[in-house]
């Protein structure tokens, strides 16, 4: 006697989600890699005259950002196919790891560059724990508050703990010093406490707080780094070998390209006069190269890249993975923001890369992670 088999139906509306769940978001995908392929171009360009000044070979950054950009690959399909889910059990450890390597920067584990402690050195390869907090506190706070949402209108069991690390990973972020990455951090756990519906009233008083904490680290700062910072953003030809040096230079690149650019490679200011252009000012170099046309199409990339972000945020499944999409919508944008405005003169340097673009191994590997877990997100979100 042959063996009952077992039929299972399924409705339209669930094979919709078996299907989804067997891939991503495609346009999100494709925008990701599009910028990190544009991204080791414009690094290799900008670095080229760098490199041979500093390393004696002009491939010294290309090789490298192939190989990140290998990694990162790697990361984001790893992350697309881990369930999501799990990160919410993970999310004290993961916080607590980045506390203590935090910490140990302070320790003779803790690598300094430019007067700046800022990378662990493990020998074979360094880490930024300034950057994996911001992945560290995004998880966290969307595990947070998905648990309890009612807790994000509670002073106390809401916006009480959120101050505190805020206070907590901010602190040990200023301390290296490192202040624009302590200020993206606080940006995007005030963002997520607004996506979880935070009392405007709240979100009002801690903003004005924060501005106000600013404020105090640039009156208190005994010598005066801060303060010159922004005097070079309020007129950088003020001091034009000095703190405006840098800003300068960027505003003649992007002033050079005019509407096309002066061509892929033929950048003069990459030839020694910008410091450091494969970095945060690497925009610059886009813009003299590619000129105003080039910079619109990949500010149209980057828009189109965060309305995708802002897609899967909206269709999430879930309270845990609408403010986990959220929160690293809201990482990318600041960061896209800030840079651009920073290259532009329209606010003080702050160190802050672009996105997939400039040069950084840690952080073009935290972002791409972070892309994947947009597309895991976009995997269970049934249409």
């Amino acid at each position: 006697m042959a063996p009952e088999r077992k039929v299972i139906n399924i409705s339209s509306r669930q094979a919709k989600k078996v299907r989804k769940l067997k891939s991503g978001d495609f346009w999100l995908t494709t925008l990701v890699l599009g910028l990190v392929i544009f991204g080791v171009i414009m690094i290799f360009s900008a670095s080229y005259y760098y490199a041979i000044n500093r390393y004696d070979t002009p491939y010294y950054y290309l090789t490298r950002s192939i190989l990140w950009a290998v990694i990162g690959t790697v990361a984001m399909m790893f992350m697309a196919m881990f369930d999501y889910h799990k990160l919410e059990k993970y999310a004290w450890p993961i916080l607590i790891a980045d506390i203590i390597m935090l910490c140990l920067l302070f320790t003779p584990m803790g690598m300094t560059i430019n007067e700046a402690t800022r990378w662990l050195n493990f020998k074979i390869f360094t880490i930024m724990p300034g950057e994996l907090a911001k992945p560290a506190c995004i998880i966290f706070v969307a595990a947070f508050f998905s648990k309890t949402p009612g807790k994000v209108r509670s002073f106390s069991r809401g916006i009480l703990p959120m101050i505190v690390l805020m206070g907590i990973i901010c602190g040990l972020i200023l301390v290296q010093p490192n202040t624009s990455t302590s200020m993206t951090v606080a940006i995007i756990i005030m963002g997520m406490m607004f996506v979880a519906g935070m009392n405007l009233g709240y979100f009002a008083a801690l903003g004005v707080l924060g501005i106000a904490g600013l404020a105090a680290l640039i009156v208190t700062d005994k010598d005066g780094y801060r303060m010159r910072r922004i005097m070079s953003f309020l007129d950088p030809f003020a001091d034009p070998q000095g703190s405006g040096y840098q800003v300068i230079q960027g505003l003649l690149a992007m002033g050079s390209g005019g509407l096309f650019g002066v061509g892929l490679g033929k950048s003069m200011q990459k030839t020694l006069y910008l410091p450091e252009p494969q970095n945060d000012f690497i925009l610059a170099i886009i813009g003299e190269e590619l000129g105003y046309v080039g910079l619109v199409f990949l500010l149209i990339a980057y828009l189109l890249l965060i309305w995708r972000c802002v897609h899967i945020s909206l269709n999430a499944p879930d309270t845990f993975g609408v403010l986990l999409a959220s929160g690293v919508t809201i990482m990318l944008a600041v960061q896209v923001i800030l840079n651009i405005m920073v290259v532009t003169s329209m606010m003080p340097p702050t160190g802050i890369i672009l996105p997939f673009v400039s040069w950084g191994g840690n952080a073009l590997v935290i972002f791409m992670a972070c892309m994947g877990i947009l597309l895991n997100i976009s995997r269970h979100s049934a249409k």
